[in-house]
């Protein structure tokens, strides 16, 4: 494991008041002494004003406040200097390359983050966590990725590693003592812990689909007909005008998606070309990119004008037809409730764009359609919110499976047995007991050099 003192901007690089540098490794601590003008280790975790020179002209450079946090008590587990500059681009750059020119290289994207997983400072889990809580966009997103940065996953799956580990320990009574009949252990007591924690895993499993979704955002879909006003519902929801919005029917030739925060959880929202049969090129084209992203969508917003004398038979038919092709739930609205000449259907959402009538509670109802789950469980119980954690606990609920398939078809236990090992091998590979090198760079690549 590298060691050698890395040195990066911690703050995004741009015109801001302060900027903070982060020299982290064996010999960071010499490294600073020979920038820092005074360097004063001692004592640790506390910030002290000095003035930070070019190793080689001895020329000052900038005023700053130097902390020092001796290893393994830091953030990367090694010795670790945080150093705080005026904000701007010319400043910071050049205090970082005079720490380069002292004796630190500069870090790689995630290297600090990677340093502290490695030396036992954190789990992968919580690696993960670091780069999601950076890059929340959202109140559930932020909750979420504080809680899994508490260790709230990761303590729920070595809960479940424990207890596999104890199931296969019952297994090995059957392993010392074949000689008996049907063993020390009674059967039930094994087939009740197998149950027990193959139903936990299959409860955690089931949050991964609303989990994934938080963490990339609901593709939310608005569709309908031309002209049912798709586009100021879709600037509404998005709360500025983003699509244009005529009384011309097939306004919208392509799809418009725009990113949106409702009732505090992450939306991606679509603004799709009304769907009607049309000798319009151009138009064909953008209904053909609607129903592409219809089909790729966790959530359909279908939308109708309330009390539209205009629809017939035939367009209630293509309606229907619609509805039955989408794979996604699909949560009907009438618009413009403030122009209608008739009362709304009673089961029906009904919405204005330009009174706002009836928006808080679609907002409500697209959040308890794409989060219902989440919004049962809290902000208490762990979440699974990457493919990665979804794949691992698949594979553990799989070997779990495969055990018991095992021991019902009346498999030499120690065979059987093999089973839980390898189920446990996944949660260990998901919480990051043994890591390969190729899984940390996924990981990491997507991680700001700073961190």
């Amino acid at each position: 494991m590298l060691s050698d003192p890395i040195v990066a901007l911690a703050t995004p690089p741009g015109r801001s008041a302060l900027a903070l540098l982060r020299l982290s490794g064996t010999g960071a601590f010499e490294v600073a002494a020979r920038c820092l003008r005074p360097f004063l280790a001692e004592p640790p975790r506390t910030a002290r004003r000095a003035r930070l020179v070019h190793p080689a002209s001895g020329e000052p450079l900038d005023e700053v406040l130097a902390a020092c946090f001796p290893g393994p008590r830091s953030f990367t587990g090694e010795d670790l200097v945080e150093v705080t500059t005026h904000g701007g681009l010319l400043v910071p750059g050049a205090c970082v390359a005079a720490l380069v020119v002292a004796g630190a290289r500069p870090a790689q994207p995630g290297e600090f983050t990677r340093r502290a997983l490695l030396n036992g400072k954190l789990d992968l889990l919580q690696a993960e966590a670091t780069g999601d809580l950076i890059d929340a966009g959202s109140p559930a997103q932020r909750r979420r990725a504080l809680q899994q940065l508490d260790r709230g996953l990761s303590q729920r799956l070595e809960a479940l590693r424990v207890e596999i580990l104890e199931l296969e320990a019952l297994i090995a009574y059957d392993i010392d003592f074949p000689e008996e009949d049907e063993g020390p252990v009674r059967p039930e007591r094994v087939a009740g812990a197998w149950r027990a924690v193959r139903d936990r895993l299959a409860v955690l499993l089931r949050t991964a689909a609303e989990g994934e979704r938080l963490r990339e955002g609901a593709l939310l879909v608005i569709a309908g007909r031309p002209n049912a006003g798709k586009s100021s519902l879709f600037n509404a929801l998005l709360g500025r005008e983003r699509a244009i919005v005529t009384d011309v029917p097939g306004t919208t030739r392509d799809a418009i998606e725009a990113g949106a925060v409702i009732e505090g959880f992450p939306f991606r929202l679509v603004d799709t070309a009304g769907l009607r049969a049309s000798v319009d090129r151009v138009e064909r084209l953008g209904i053909e990119v609607s129903r592409k992203y219809l089909a790729a969508a966790d959530l359909i917003l279908f939308c109708e004008e309330t009390g539209d004398v205009g629809r017939g038979a035939g367009d209630d038919a293509a309606r229907a037809q619609f509805l039955a092709q989408c794979s996604g739930p699909v949560v009907i609205v009438e618009t413009k409730v403030d122009l209608a000449g008739s009362a709304r259907a009673p089961d029906r959402l009904g919405v204005s764009a330009v009174t706002g009538e009836g928006l808080d509670l679609l907002k409500s109802r697209l959040a308890e359609v794409a989060f219902g789950r989440l919004l049962e469980l809290g902000d208490v119980e762990p979440v699974v919110t990457r493919a990665r954690h979804r794949v691992a606990l698949e594979r553990a609920l799989g070997e779990l499976e495969a055990f018991w398939g095992a021991r019902e078809g009346g498999v030499d236990a120690a065979a059987a047995a093999t089973h839980l090992r390898a189920a446990v091998g996944a949660l260990d590979d998901l919480i990051g007991v043994v890591t390969p090198d190729d899984v940390l760079d996924r990981v990491f690549r997507t991680f700001c050099v700073g961190k």
